[in-house]
């Protein structure tokens, strides 16, 4: 279940983590937009040297003991149906706010596969498949 930080709804907790994103990326010297309307895959614009970054701002949530989960991918309902779709081509970034200790991660598309993502604090092997949390921690820094 997708956290909603003691907010109404999740219009509202997905507003409270684009509001942190662009907090994040222009305390760190970015250059950030905002585009119109709700119909881009994107949220954000972000400037970097060589153009633009398109970036998807998403809320994560606990999953069992010290796993950051979050979702890939959009849900919509439109006229009574209801339609996934992953953000392949469309994005280039996930920009992603896990409330729950107020820290935020860079995941770049390349690092995604599938509907969600899992980022892990601590397991019990390491193993090569594990996305660890902090190999995401952002830093001020996007990588490039």
């Amino acid at each position: 279940m997708v956290p909603t930080d003691g907010l109404t709804n999740s219009k509202d907790t997905g507003d409270v983590t684009e509001a942190r994103s662009i907090l994040e990326l222009t305390s760190a010297g970015y250059s950030v937009s905002v585009p119109f309307g709700d119909n881009d895959s994107y949220d954000l614009l972000v400037e970097v040297d060589d153009g633009f970054i398109r970036v998807q701002c998403k809320t994560a949530w606990s999953v069992g003991s010290r796993v950051i989960r979050f979702n890939t991918h959009s849900q919509t309902t439109a006229d009574g149906e209801y339609y996934e779709r992953t953000y392949d081509g469309e994005v280039d970034a996930f920009f992603v706010r896990y409330p729950e200790t107020d820290t935020c991660y860079w995941v770049d598309i390349d690092a995604v596969s599938g509907h969600r993502m899992d980022l892990r604090e601590e397991a019990e092997i390491d193993h090569p498949a594990i996305n660890w949390a902090e190999d995401y921690e952002f830093d001020g820094t996007i990588p490039q």
